[in-house]
């Protein structure tokens, strides 16, 4: 006979950052019957390898590693008594909240009022970005080489380039100096970094390591173990040019050339994503396209600092609380969309009686300076919002406060 079907007020999907804070969110909102699932074997996520300084600035105001940041989410998650499952795998989310799991003591199927999915995000493969050339050990993705470098102790290599300025590729550049494995550079094909600023300058700066950009890694060369890459700038389209080719002896490739959010279990869900951050759409409370779904953290969109993947999470937990006590769905919403030089803007709907303010998330398209960001009307070209920015970078998160009421669909661009 089948155990009957478990059933819970929240159930949060994923124990990083964004997952704990839904969690503790959630709980502080008043719901008792919280659920935490995270398929490794311990919470805190990515976290854990990230054994740098640099998190729980705005959170925790002060300066800490990765594992320090988890440690004190996860402390706050024993203290408020929530329950958590580890070493437990989501194998399948319906759009009903019915969740199929399996763990260590069996296959169960649970049922949730609201469930939040806080997944975290995969890195970008070789196989991704098609470089060509034969397939010799020594290519990791750098999350994959901080894993194995920080986690496990393991020397990865002696000599290492690095394709592409991420910032998991930046700090790792650092770190495998650190480890005396000599770093020849980092070849970005953007003619602009992906990373933060301050990572450009104490993870290559301080340590000499050249930064290259306009430029791609077009083959890979060695049998059993890389030998050699080949680089080569490249033109305004992307595309590699004929006669810069440079060939650099090293036996060790990091790849850091993007994140995707981890969105399987959404698809399954029937929710709806966007092209534009490859997260779900979503509205002002965080909830997603089916009543009861709310996403947040880096499976909505990347961030680039944990305290905001964890400001998102409780925000996510309070909402899904309220949905709990009130399930209303509210289908007139307002459309926010990106326009000049804005390449998204988050939430993508808000709610039409948010007059007491949405913070909204957005990313620019290049580089920019002293520009100003506009939230305009499409219907009625009436400016909402202005704000002078002395600089703007496709690399660095931006938010605004938006707090003039308005009633009617807006766009979010970027000019004098």
């Amino acid at each position: 006979m089948m155990e009957p079907m478990k059933q819970y007020d929240i159930i949060v999907i994923g124990g990083g950052p964004a997952g704990l804070a839904a969690a503790l969110g959630a709980k502080r909102a008043g719901i008792q019957d919280v659920l935490l699932i995270e398929r490794d074997k311990i919470l805190g996520g990515i976290l854990n390898q990230c054994i740098h300084d640099g998190f729980g600035l705005f959170l925790f105001k002060e300066t800490i590693t990765g594992p320090e940041y988890a440690e004190r989410l996860i402390e706050q998650l024993v203290q408020e008594k929530i329950n958590y499952l580890t070493n437990t795998m989501v194998l399948e989310l319906s759009a009903d909240r019915i969740l199929k799991v399996n763990s260590p003591n069996g296959y169960q199927i649970l049922q949730a009022k609201a469930v939040i999915l806080a997944m975290g995000c995969r890195e970008r493969t070789r196989e991704m970005i098609e470089i060509p050339g034969s397939r010799p050990a020594g290519i990791f993705t750098a999350g994959s080489a901080q894993n194995l470098v920080n986690l496990q102790n393991i020397k990865i290599g002696h000599e290492a380039v690095i394709l592409g300025s991420g910032d998991i590729g930046l700090i790792m550049a650092r770190r495998l100096t650190f480890e005396g494995i000599k770093v020849k550079g980092v070849f970005e094909i953007m003619p602009y970094c992906n990373g933060l600023e301050r990572n450009v300058r104490q993870c290559l700066r301080d340590f000499n390591i050249p930064l290259t950009l306009s430029t791609t890694v077009t083959e890979v060369k060695g049998r059993s173990r890389l030998e050699s890459v080949k680089i080569a700038q490249v033109n305004g389209s992307l595309k590699p040019v004929a006669g810069t080719e440079q060939e650099i002896d090293c036996d060790t490739l990091l790849l850091s050339v993007g994140l995707i959010p981890e969105n399987e279990l959404a698809k399954k869900a029937g929710v709806q994503l966007s092209p534009l951050t490859n997260g779900a759409i979503v509205d002002n409370t965080f909830m997603t396209s089916v009543p009861g779904i709310f996403s947040c953290g880096n499976v909505l969109h990347i961030h680039d600092v944990a305290d905001f993947a964890s400001k998102e999470g409780f925000a996510a937990g309070k909402f899904a609380a309220d949905f709990i006590r009130q399930p209303q769905v509210t289908k007139n919403l307002f459309q926010l969309t990106p326009g000049e030089n804005v390449r998204y803007c988050l939430p993508q709907k808000v709610h039409p009686d948010s007059n007491n303010g949405i913070e909204i998330n957005f990313r620019v398209t290049r580089p920019l300076r002293d520009k100003r960001i506009f939230a305009t009307g499409r219907s009625s070209g009436k400016i909402y919002f202005k704000k002078n920015f002395p600089r703007l970078l496709p690399s660095e998160l931006e938010k605004i406060k938006l707090k003039v009421p308005f009633d009617e669909d807006l766009e979010v661009s970027c000019h004098d």
